[in-house]
């Protein structure tokens, strides 16, 4: 009897896993419909959001090679601007890409959970002008490829993160990271090379 029961939580397991897949094909679906450009055997989970703005005039474009994932939470939003994923990307739970001024993102490159990864920035006017009435400065923004980028990291616009950098969780990321070191810290430092 015990046998049986075990059976069926395998036979449980591997439908949810079919409709979970399913759904997520549905996504990748949607998302190619709406002009995403989504290479092979990307997995976007059903809560995750790769948006164009179709509903303002402020469109951009989203493309990701092959094998990318995206975990629930996870936006990709080029507000006018454009986000590339090399192949092989991962972005945890809740990570949040604001592409305004370009974003692109290299292979291999894994990035946890609640990161923030901006590309513009808010003018700041002189004192009695509205900060919203002014423009967002564009800056864009470059990570490399093999990085991995811990919890909670924020990269600010206009940063280029080298090839094989390792961020430490909770960094802030306010300026350029040369290729194989690792950093933390608010802002974040350099503290020794990958060896």
């Amino acid at each position: 009897m015990q046998d049986l029961r075990y059976d069926w939580r395998g036979l449980a397991q591997r439908f949810h896993g079919r409709v979970w897949r399913l759904r997520s094909d549905v996504k990748v679906a949607l998302a190619r419909r709406t002009g995403a450009e989504i290479g092979e055997d990307c997995i976007l989970d059903p809560g995750a959001e790769a948006w164009h703005g179709l509903m303002s005039a402020r469109r951009g474009q989203i493309s990701m090679g092959a094998h990318c994932q995206l975990e629930r939470g996870a936006l990709l939003h080029p507000w006018g601007g454009s986000i590339r994923l090399g192949h092989n990307v991962f972005l945890g739970p809740y990570v949040v890409v604001y592409g305004h001024g370009g974003v692109e993102i290299g292979d291999q490159t894994l990035i946890a959970m609640h990161c923030r990864i901006l590309s513009s920035n808010h003018a700041i006017p002189p004192p009695g002008t509205d900060i919203r009435t002014r423009p967002d400065e564009m800056l864009p923004t470059k990570i490399g490829r093999d990085v991995w980028l811990g919890a909670g990291v924020t990269v600010l616009g206009g940063v280029e993160i080298g090839d094989g950098c390792v961020v430490g969780a909770g960094a802030v990321v306010t300026r350029d990271l040369p290729s194989h070191t690792i950093s933390w810290g608010n802002p974040a430092q350099v503290v020794r090379e990958r060896i």
